[in-house]
């Protein structure tokens, strides 16, 4: 007798991540000459705003579609500095979509590929109408990002 769930084909998960690469400026160091911690978010901001164009749904887009979507979380784990001119890859994966969205940062040297800050983003749908928050996200972000709920 055969199993009917492996007659079943699983749903596949598209790819929900990206990564970039950046290289810190002068203007981004600060007097101990390594990057200043708050700088590290605008990496994540631009990995963030890259993985959302690769969906179509990036801020504008939201807007658009009627919600706003607000960081009410961010978290970060600095584990080495950063320094002028280093290569990093910044890469960022959702890993949640259902009643929030989620997001995962690495931030690597690109040469060693050593781990120098990992953090989180947890995202919001807010009604750009009522300005009332979703316990739910929005059928549009599942459509975009082409997964299920």
């Amino acid at each position: 007798m055969s199993n009917p769930r492996s007659e079943v084909a699983p749903t596949a998960v598209p790819d929900l991540g990206i990564e970039i690469e950046v290289a810190p400026a002068f203007h981004d160091l600060d007097p101990m000459n390594v990057v200043w911690h708050g700088h590290y978010v605008k990496y994540l901001e631009l990995a963030r705003c890259a993985l959302l164009q690769k969906f179509d749904y990036d801020y504008p887009a939201m807007r658009a579609s009627g919600y706003f979507w607000p960081i009410v979380d961010l978290r970060l784990k600095y584990v080495r500095p950063a320094t002028y001119a280093q290569r990093l890859r910044v890469r960022a994966r959702i890993v949640e979509w259902e009643c929030r969205l989620r997001m995962e940062y690495e931030i690597h040297d690109a040469a060693s590929g050593e781990r120098l800050t990992k953090a989180h983003t947890i995202q919001v749908a807010i009604d750009a109408v009522t300005r009332e928050m979703r316990y739910v996200c929005p059928p549009v972000l599942w459509d975009r990002l082409g997964v299920s709920a």
